[in-house]
């Protein structure tokens, strides 16, 4: 099934939905290396901005099980859900576990579908949560529990909204979880541009994966990109693009290694903005990673992500 929106129509819905999920908060110990702060900064940033209308500004479902497990074997769903992960797979996701954990998970999940449904309805669309790209069907690492993307765009598939996916996943680190999952699935693309030499040590095989060296900037970064995402639309025939928009390919990024400036990383998201729209693709955005020395500089390239996307919303 392929989406309405054409190049000639562009990205002009009749207004971009923004969902969030940091009013379930997931507690962490103190000195935790991972910025949850963020997520209530960059939504209280884009209220008081005004980006879009309030009754735009939503709360999305948790996902159901059922979702899930289109992306995840069952038996890892239910240790999830029941707690009865070991200490070691615990480590390996780096949170600690909690019903609190569980829920955060599965509305980040739902904030992804439902962006993913919105963008087909408008062209665009945001999620200030997910890009849980490293988890596995069967385990979690990194900060990630369930894939949003994997379960998104299975759910997307499910209920006959969209037939064929791209993931453009531009963290700074290999979506190796999202490939993994995906690998026998021809009809979800997977392109991941990434630091070679970062986290994860192993990577995986994406359906396009372009690994560059410590120190790269901006124009380095932007040609690479620009070669890629041209390949990749191109290959993947996608109806709908699912963008993990990470903010660590910043210079200033405590586990990036790139060296993208603020202006640079906006640049990435109009590169990725324009080409999807040149071909009327609509685009589900979520934030993936962040971990900014100063947490400010993660929420203002968040925040110039979803403006980016606000403008290209609008007519």
């Amino acid at each position: 099934m392929r989406a309405s929106l054409s190049p000639r129509q562009g990205f002009h819905g009749p207004g971009l939905k923004i969902f969030y999920t940091d009013q379930f908060p997931l507690p962490l110990p103190d000195g935790h290396r991972f910025p949850m702060a963020k997520y209530t900064s960059l939504r209280r940033r884009v209220m008081d901005a005004a980006l879009v209308s309030p009754e735009d500004l939503r709360i999305p479902h948790a996902a159901t099980t059922e979702e899930l497990l289109r992306a995840h074997t069952p038996e890892y769903v239910e240790r999830v859900t029941c707690g009865r992960l070991s200490d070691r797979e615990m480590r390996a996701i780096g949170f600690p576990w909690s019903s609190a954990l569980v829920h955060r998970s599965r509305r980040s999940c739902g904030a992804t579908i439902e962006s993913c449904h919105a963008a087909l309805e408008d062209g665009v669309s945001v999620s200030l949560a997910g890009g849980t790209h490293h988890a596995f069907r069967d385990r979690g690492e990194g900060y990630c529990v369930f894939n949003d993307s994997a379960v998104a765009a299975r759910a997307m598939q499910a209920v006959g909204r969209s037939a064929r996916v791209m993931v453009i996943d531009c963290d700074v680190h290999q979506g190796n979880g999202t490939a993994s999952i995906l690998a026998d699935d021809a009809s979800v693309f997977t392109f991941s541009i990434h630091g070679q030499r970062n986290f994860p040590s192993r990577k995986e095989r994406s359906d396009l994966d372009i690994g560059l060296p410590d120190a790269t900037g901006d124009e380095v970064y932007l040609d690479a990109l620009d070669q890629g995402l041209r390949r990749g639309l191109a290959m993947a025939g996608a109806d709908l693009v699912i963008y993990l928009a990470g903010a660590d390919p910043y210079w200033d990024d405590s586990f990036g290694r790139l060296s993208l400036s603020k202006a640079g990383l906006l640049a990435r998201d109009n590169l990725v903005f324009e080409l999807c729209r040149g071909t009327g693709v609509p685009v589900a955005v979520t934030m993936a990673g962040g971990y900014a020395r100063h947490i400010e500089d993660t929420v203002d390239i968040h925040f110039g992500t979803v403006s980016k996307a606000v403008a290209y919303a609008r007519p």
